[in-house]
Order: structure tokens, then sequence, then C-alpha cells
């Protein structure tokens, strides 16, 4: 084998190992995989899916916009959540499709890198009650509501863990 040919087969290997390298973290296409992600997740879809994706202003939709502050010029991403039938699924991960929130039923969640790790791993201390009492987790939105899913509310921070990133770079 030539040089050449050692060369394009290495450079194809490059190639092929960057396009299936994991997305960076909060990045809007680690939310389409989030997206995909939470309707996997039974806990996520039927613990919502009852009075929690039934309050939604009569919209139809929840929104959940999230972001990492450890990354400031990075913008939000978002996870647009709507019921079907007896389940609370994701339409929709990606880039901010709704610019304002509607502080009764949407969420807007952040954190440092170091806290969404703890949270993603579920570590002590790092579920939801613990994350927002000690203000590892910034939060806005309806709080009666948010706890009252503590349950399901625990399966999306774990969610942040779970769905493959790259973690070095900010999106």
């Amino acid at each position: 084998m030539n040089t050449k040919s050692i060369a394009m087969i290495l450079g194809l290997a490059a190639a092929s190992a960057a396009a299936q390298a994991a997305p960076t973290f909060m990045s809007p296409e680690w939310a389409a995989q989030a997206c995909k992600a939470w309707n996997q997740d039974g806990e996520l879809t039927k613990g919502l899916g009852d009075d929690w994706i039934e309050n939604d202003a009569g919209r139809g939709y929840k929104v959940i916009q999230i972001y990492r502050s450890d990354c400031p010029d990075s913008k939000k991403i978002e996870l647009t959540i709507k019921k079907d039938g007896d389940k609370a699924v994701c339409s929709y991960g990606g880039a901010v499709a709704h610019n304002e929130l509607n502080s009764d039923v949407d969420y807007l969640m952040y954190a440092s890198d170091e806290d969404w790790d703890c949270m993603g791993k579920g570590e002590w201390g790092c579920g939801p009650m613990g994350a927002m009492a000690t203000g590892k987790l910034k939060f806005e939105g309806p709080k009666v509501e948010a706890m009252s899913v503590m349950g399901p509310f625990e399966g999306f921070l774990l969610l942040t863990g779970k769905v493959e990133a790259d973690r070095k770079a900010c999106p």
C-alpha cells in the first residue's frame, strides 16, 4: 500500500469519527437527541401525561428552555412537549422556537456545567428537590406544579446525563 492510499484511509477514518462524535452538550443537535430520549422514557411520558401536560394555557403544548450558565454566549435550547393520548411527548427539540415563555405553564432552567453533570448523574443532593433548594438549578416557571411532579422531573434531570454529549466546549 502506498503513502497516498494510507493517507486517504486515515482521512476517511477521521471523517467518519467526526461524523459520529457526540453533539455539544445543550446544542440544538443535543436537544434533538434529548427529545428522542424523552419519548423513550415512560416515567416522563406517562408521569407527566396528566395534570402537568393539561396545564398548557390552551395552546396544546408546554415549553422547556434550558441552558448552561458557564456558556454565557450560548443560546438557549428548547423542548416542546405536547399531549398525545395519555402521554406527554416531546414534539420538538432544538434551537428556541418560542421566543416568549408563559410563566404559568412554561419552564426556563439553567445551571453550571458542574451542576448539570451532578444532576445528570443523579448524585446525592442533585435530585430535583435538592437542586432547587440548594440553587444548583435555577428555575423559572410554575414552581408549585413542578413540585407536584418530582418523580418525572427527576427523570428529566437524569436525561441530561443520559444523552451522549461533548461537554468540553460551549455550543
